[in-house]
């Protein structure tokens, strides 16, 4: 893909002091619009680089950050992967949202629009429960929205009895290994499997996550207890209905994704947002896909999907 997009680095500090490391990608025209990226757990903002670069070339400007306890933001804090200080996914939410705020200020004149992938959906959920009128529209990728208390809360009891027994900062195989273990088991049968199938059924872009050492790493319990206090929170529905009714807000997911149960996780979500009232709300299921639509063998005819979104939201 040929541009002479313009890419460079910045941090700030959050609330809490974290140094957080930010990518900025910027269009030779001038943009139109400002897209902020919110990576998934255990990966960071430079995987979507390919994608900015698309943007770009569209005259969007783009921007992601590497969250607490992920990407370059682990070294500029001599943190542990996937730690994220004492107040945790709320101290995430306010340091990603501070960026939402630099964004407008750099970019006053221009709409800004927040793309959530995974982990970074479910932050951009809670996200849009607390500052909707931020942002022109919301994309979320590789999404879930189903309430399980009874599992939530066994989850959250196993979890925290792990942080007892290792601490807040140790990885806990064993809470890996109940929320990730079965994802690959459709793929276990073919040939030289490596347990990450399940992102994409490109395997060149499976292999350069595995070859990454900035991802696939395993995170604490204290992740883990954190996100499923979350999941209670974001998905009950009297929270959800702090979200600006007119804020548009676009579900895309692959049909082969684990991570919504192939999508049946999306729809009791998708139906709270109904009954809520938001006014323009889309869904968009691609026929075999995965978890990491960006990075899968489709990924143009996602790319574009995408970017049709944004340009009919620019009004």
């Amino acid at each position: 893909m040929a541009t002479d997009m313009k890419s460079s680095l910045f941090s700030f500090k959050d609330k809490d002091g974290f140094e957080i490391n930010v990518y900025k990608w910027e269009p030779v025209n001038k943009p139109k619009a400002a897209v902020q990226i919110v990576h998934g757990m255990a990966e960071h903002a430079k995987r979507y680089e390919v994608f900015a670069e698309f943007l770009c070339n569209n005259d969007y400007i783009c921007y992601a950050d590497d969250h607490r306890g992920h990407g370059k933001t682990i070294e500029l804090n001599n943190m542990g992967p996937g730690y994220l200080g004492e107040s945790g996914w709320d101290g995430t939410v306010h340091g990603i949202h501070h960026l939402s705020l630099l964004i407008r200020e750099e970019n006053p004149n221009i709409p800004l629009f927040l793309i959530g992938h995974s982990w970074g959906s479910f932050i951009s959920q809670d996200i849009i429960q607390k500052w909707s009128s931020d942002y022109k529209g919301v994309i979320l990728l590789g999404s879930n929205g189903h309430q399980r208390s009874t599992i939530i809360k066994i989850g959250k009891s196993i979890a925290k009895k792990e942080v007892k027994k290792l601490g807040s900062n140790e990885p806990s195989i064993k809470m890996n290994d109940l929320s990730f273990g079965s994802f690959n088991n459709p793929y276990k049968n073919e040939p030289n499997p490596t347990g990450f199938e399940w992102l994409s059924r490109d395997k060149a872009e499976v292999k350069k996550y595995i070859d990454d050492p900035l991802c696939g790493f395993i995170v604490p319990a204290s992740f883990f207890v954190e996100m499923l206090n979350a999941f209670e929170k974001i998905w009950d529905i009297e929270n959800e209905k702090h979200i600006a009714l007119d804020l548009p807000i676009l579900f895309a997911s692959g049909e082969s994704d684990p991570v919504s149960n192939e999508t049946k996780n999306l729809i009791p979500i998708l139906e709270r947002y109904k009954k809520i009232g938001i006014k323009d709300l889309g869904v968009k299921f691609f026929k075999g896909a995965r978890h990491e639509l960006l990075n899968e063998t489709n990924r143009e005819e996602v790319f574009n999907f995408l970017l049709e979104w944004l340009d009919n939201h620019l009004l």
